[in-house]
């Protein structure tokens, strides 16, 4: 039976609204879709590594509640889990203040099973993290070998940039390793000082992946193929915490996947790519309307 993999980085997530804490939520963008995708009943493994405190425990058994495995939860002796302060403006929006050792990170040789099918989910500063590339790398290339479909949120932050020259050979190389490939217009200013979305495309994306979907806050959301460009409103409302937004867009998106049991993204219809689209846009809009990373429990 096909499953959908994630890895990436755990984290326990304090949110503030006025300087004043509102909830602490396990969190990372990867755990976070792959919690929303867990709740639709859709069979998930999470591929990470935490402490071995008390915080580790809220995240190992949060993703056994939420049905992803955590048979590839790496708990490391002797260290604490990372956490991050997330402190929404009026705009609820987050700005981040992060507390981790990435330096301290180790990955086993033990990697998840792979087949033809699967959906891999990988993105942010773990999947470039040059202490825990072998491993990461090792992986991508075997579920790739194997035939799954290998989905990149790029997902790279102003707070990284001084490791860009250590890492930008890493996302380009995630990119080529990607069947499709979803960055945010805040990824492109940073990464390359770009936010025109064809610019992207032709410069930084077509030549390496030609899949690429971006995306740009409450904007339309824009596909560009080799064959097929197009655009996708979203609908207006009312953001109680933008925290899970494009983890949740990743999320609905590859749940689609899984659901319409695609293998291969470079022949859809116009009308398979609409239906993905709307679904990464519901789970997006779901979470932005609550303070939880996640979507609702789906009834089975």
């Amino acid at each position: 039976m096909s499953k959908i993999i994630g890895i990436g980085e755990t984290i326990l997530d304090i949110i503030f609204k006025n300087d004043q804490p509102l909830k602490a939520v396990p969190g990372g963008s990867t755990f976070n879709a792959l919690i929303s995708i867990g709740r639709t009943g859709t069979p998930c493994v999470m591929v990470t590594e935490t402490g071995d405190d008390h915080v580790g425990d809220i995240i190992s058994s949060f993703l056994k509640e939420n049905n992803v495995s955590a048979d590839f939860v790496y708990r490391h002796a002797g260290t604490q889990s990372h956490v991050s302060l997330a402190f929404l403006n009026e705009r609820n929006d987050a700005q981040y203040s992060f507390y981790k050792h990435h330096g301290a990170l180790a990955m086993p040789e033990a990697m998840p099973e792979v087949n033809e099918g699967d959906v891999v989910i990988y993105g942010s500063f773990y999947a470039i993290n040059p202490v825990i590339r072998d491993y990461t790398r090792r992986f991508l290339r075997m579920a790739k070998d194997k035939g799954a479909i290998l989905y990149y949120d790029i997902n790279f932050r102003a707070s990284h940039i001084k490791d860009l020259p250590d890492t930008m050979g890493n996302i380009i190389e995630n990119i080529q390793l990607a069947t499709i490939v979803r960055g945010s217009s805040e990824d492109f200013s940073v990464l390359f000082g770009c936010d025109d979305v064809d610019e992207v495309y032709s410069k930084y994306i077509a030549p390496h992946c030609p899949l690429f979907i971006y995306t740009n806050a409450d904007k339309p959301v824009q596909l560009r193929t080799p064959s097929y460009n197009a655009e996708y409103p979203a609908k207006p409302i009312e953001t109680v915490s933008t925290i899970g937004a494009g983890d949740n867009f990743n999320a609905g998106f590859c749940y689609a996947v899984y659901k319409e049991g695609l293998s291969d993204l470079s022949a859809l219809t116009e009308q398979q790519w609409a239906r993905l689209i709307a679904k990464g846009q519901e789970f997006s809009s779901e979470v932005c309307q609550s303070l939880d990373n996640y979507i609702a429990v789906r009834k089975q």
